[in-house]
Parts: C-alpha cells; sequence; structure tokens
C-alpha cells in the first residue's frame, strides 16, 4: 500500500523490529603490541575470554577514548530511524542491560536516537560492553555480553506488552549474534514473521556463529526471508555446510536453496563485500551491486559499516521499496559511517 494511502507516514511507527546484544562500545586506535598483548586478529570479532579482562580497563585509560550506544542490531535499527528521519521510533528494539551507569547512558543514547527501546533490565549482571581496538582502518572487536547475555524470553518477550509490539511489525531484523543468547526467542519471532507473511532478516555476523553456533543457526534459517553477511562470514558458513565453493555468487545461490518455511516469498541472499560489489540474490540469478566509489584516505573507521549496510536497507524494505532501491540505501549508509568514528551519523542523511 503506498504510503499516500495513509495519514502521513505515521503506520511506520514500530514497523520494523530488532531484537539483540545491547552493548556500550568502547573505541580507540592501540598498536600492533596491544592487539599481540590480548591475541587479537587486526580484523576480527570474537567474545570477550578471561584474558581480556583487562584489556577493557586499558582501552577505556586510552587518551581518545569514545563510548557510543552500539551491538550489532541496535546499530542497524538506529541507522534505518536515522535514514527515515519521520516519525520517530520507527523501530523498537529488545535486548537486556544492566542497571548501571552503562545501562543508563544506552537508554539516553537509544532514547536521543528516536528508537524505541524496550530493555529487559536486570542487576545480576553489569551492561555488556563492547571494545574496539581500531589500528589503521581496521578494528577487532571484543564483546564482553554481560547484561547482554541475560536476555530472558519468558521475562521480556513473552509479557503481552512486549509481545504486542513484535505483532506491530512488518519487518524483523536479528544479528546472528544474538544466536548465542537466546535462539528461542529468535525462533518465536522468526515463526510468527512466517506464520504472518512478514519479513523476517537474520545476519550471518561473525564467522563463529557459522562453525560454533550451527545448530541454532540452521534452526531458525528456514524461517529467514533475507540473509545478510560478509564475504568472510560467508565463506565460513559454506564450508561449515560443506558447499565445496569459495565463489561469492554460488555460495549466496545455494544459500538462497537451502529449505524455507514460508513458499510465497522466495529468499533473498544479500552479500558484502568491504569495497567490492555487493551480491545479491534476484529470484534464481546472482546480481553485483558495485559500492559507492571513495577515496581510501577518506576511511576514518570501517567499524560498523555492516551495521550501517544493514540499516540502510531495511530504510526501504521497512517502506516496502524494490531490492536494487534497499540495496542502494545500505552502500550510502555505510559510505557515510566508514567517513566517521564509530558507528556515528550526521544529523541528517542526504539520500535521494
Amino acid at each position: 500500500m503506498p504510503a499516500s494511502s495513509h495519514q502521513g507516514k505515521e503506520f511506520l511507527q514500530n514497523a520494523l523490529f530488532g531484537m539483540g546484544n545491547p552493548l556500550l562500545d568502547i573505541s580507540a586506535v592501540v598498536d600492533k603490541d596491544f592487539l599481540d598483548k590480548y591475541g587479537l586478529k587486526p580484523n576480527d570479532q570474537i567474545l570477550a575470554e578471561d584474558k581480556h579482562k583487562e584489556m577493557f580497563e586499558e582501552i577505556a585509560k586510552k587518551s581518545k577514548v569514545e563510548y557510543h550506544a552500539g551491538g550489532s542490531t541496535q546499530n542497524s535499527v538506529k541507522i534505518a530511524q536515522w535514514m527515515i528521519q519521520e516519525p520517530h521510533k520507527v523501530a523498537t528494539f529488545f535486548g537486556c542491560i544492566g542497571t548501571d551507569r552503562f545501562g543508563e547512558i544506552l537508554k539516553q543514547k537509544a532514547e536521543e536516537a528516536h528508537v524505541d527501546a524496550h530493555y529487559y533490565e536486570q542487576s545480576q549482571e553489569p551492561t555488556g560492553t563492547c571494545a574496539a581496538a581500531i589500528t589503521g582502518e581496521n578494528r577487532s572487536l571484543v564483546a564482553n555480553l554481560a547484561a547482554a547475555n541475560c536476555y530472558s524470553k519468558e521475562k521480556h518477550l513473552d509479557l503481552d506488552a512486549n509481545w504486542g509490539l513484535v505483532e506491530k511489525a512488518k519487518v524483523y531484523y536479528i544479528a546472528g549474534f544474538f544466536l548465542t543468547v537466546s535462539p528461542d526467542s529468535i525462533l518465536k519471532v522468526a515463526k510468527h514473521a512466517s506464520e504472518n507473511n512478514k519479513i523476517f532478516g537474520l545476519n550471518l555476523s561473525a564467522p563463529f556463529v557459522s562453525q560454533f553456533f550451527k545448530e541454532p543457526l540452521m534452526n531458525v534459517l528456514p524461517y529467514v526471508d533475507i540473509l545478510f553477511g560478509n564475504e568472510t562470514e560467508a565463506a565460513t558458513f559454506a564450508r561449515e555446510q560443506g558447499f565445496e565453493t569459495e565463489d561469492i555468487a554460488e555460495i549466496a545461490r545455494k544459500v538462497q536453496s537451502l529449505p524455507k518455511v514460508n513458499k510465497n516469498r522466495q529468499r533473498i541472499v544479500v552479500f558484502t563485500q568491504g569495497k567490492e560489489d555487493t551480491v545479491a540474490t534476484t529470484g534464481d540469478n546472482v546480481t553485483r551491486y558495485p559500492v559507492i566509489d571513495i577515496d581510501q584516505n577518506a576511511i576514518v573507521d570501517t567499524n560498523g559499516a555492516g551495521d550501517a549496510f544493514v540499516g540502510g536497507f531495511l530504510s526501504e524494505l521497512v517502506q516496502e521499496k524494490a531490492l536494487d532501491q534497499c540495496i542502494r540505501a545500505g552502500h550510502y549508509a555505510a559510505n557515510v559511517i566508514i567517513q566517521r568514528a564509530g558507528c556515528t551519523f550526521p544529523d541528517k542523511p542526504d539520500f535521494q
């Protein structure tokens, strides 16, 4: 239904639903010695282990440390809201935080971003953090989930008021990272989307998800209408599934043809590849979409580029735009984000 048939854009309120790990990003520029000290790769995402505990304190003491509301899904819905601008509260977000200072900062940041965040608050664990150790244009992310790990389906998602917000949405997006926290919550939302012919999107998020959380990932995949990932995640998924190909287009095709519950929608697979073309399945074909040219010297920080791409994509998807328009918006948002520190953006987008 075209927007004109509604009063303004009010129909977009709470139309997008995201659920994930709300984390406070702590980012700073570090050197190779810092990476070596904590056994980090320059471009990776891992979950914190005991050996990383001191790292969080050390990075917070760096001279130019920045704090941002983060967590992959929260970043994406925040960017979708920024792209749309009006009305506010297009996106609903669920996740778990602690009753502490970092939790208060997250609530404030979500409000500033006009995201309708309904956090499950508990006092057992502190609010989760994500350290971004930046070297050149690479970033090594270490997430200490803490409170984010405590999300409870029974104590939050299943409550009538909260489930009502789920039912209100038309497009759902969850990063694969949340598979490590509450696969039951993901399945409940995914099944609701499938049964009501709504759109459910999932992100492969990081190589470790396909490797170590294969079972919950494959349990939810039949309900996935749009699968996102980057070239590294796609390659890992293909290896884990025994696809026996490293060709990104071929991997996309194979992922598309995996079993699917809602037969009304053919699955769309979208793989980004940094500055190389984005690859997406359209029907039985695979199409390449060139990204926006950028002078490599203009890149400040690629942290959040993937989340931004999805956010841009979702902003058009929730307005029922065509795939190529969704991808164009994704490329635009990612292009803006990589020219700034962290997952931040100017006041208004300049996207036509």
